[in-house]
């Protein structure tokens, strides 16, 4: 079943005479509990897509549906909600509050959505994510590979539909960028999240169940098109 769809999108920045096509005339979807890779050289669209599939950033045109609905259809106010219910970020940089300890980071979505946590759920993504040890620490005290799985538990506190992923182990070493990685597949299948990442590294794109590849703004290559053809 899909749940997300984006349709001729296109986003064009202003550069003195020769306008940027970051992202150019793109169409294409992402299946419920699909683990998808977003790659290609630096410059070709990776990111600016990612943050236009999230609600991020405004497509110069285009559309990207959710469940049928054009996200952009939705006031700033209606789009901050969704975002913050039905989807989930994690970025290179690990976005941690360096004042609150890991599981005051973890939470912090919930509270901010004036929510009760399920605690029982949030307990089961510590132990999938192997931070237990970790919960009263401040991100000062933890490695890289730590934070990271904190933001990853964060991004998934509020029990999105979608997590979107930007270069996640770009901080990491190859150990704990593996491990990070694996988690995170491993969560998303136990938990059901569609899974977008993008990624500049093969190794971790060949990991996906289908690699999307950029150039210039344009798809290029859908390897599960591919398959399915």
């Amino acid at each position: 079943m899909e749940i997300m769809r984006c349709e001729d999108l296109c986003k064009t920045f202003a550069s003195g005479e020769n306008p940027v096509h970051a992202v150019d005339h793109l169409s294409t979807g992402f299946e419920k509990g699909e683990f998808v890779a977003i790659t290609g050289p630096s410059g070709s669209g990776k990111s600016t897509l990612l943050h236009m599939l999230g609600g991020l950033e405004y497509p110069s045109s285009g559309k990207v549906f959710y469940q049928g609905t054009d996200l952009f259809s939705y006031n700033d106010n209606q789009l901050s909600v969704l975002r913050r219910r039905r989807f989930g970020f994690v970025f290179q940089a690990y976005n941690l509050v360096r004042e609150l300890t890991g599981y005051e980071n973890i939470l912090l979505p919930v509270m901010l959505d004036h929510r009760k946590a399920d605690a029982g759920y949030i307990d089961k993504l510590v132990d999938m994510l192997e931070i237990r040890d970790r919960l009263d620490h401040l991100p000062g005290a933890m490695s890289g590979g730590q934070q990271q799985r904190v933001s990853i538990a964060r991004a998934l506190a509020n029990k999105p539909a979608v997590l979107f992923a930007d270069e996640p182990t770009g901080n990491l070493d190859g150990a704990s960028g593996r491990e990070v990685l694996s988690l995170m597949r491993y969560v998303g299948k136990e938990l059901g999240v569609t899974l977008i990442l993008v990624t500049h590294d093969l190794n971790i794109a060949e990991q996906a169940e289908r690699v999307l590849r950029l150039e210039d703004g344009k798809l290029v290559r859908d390897s599960g098109r591919e398959a399915r053809s």
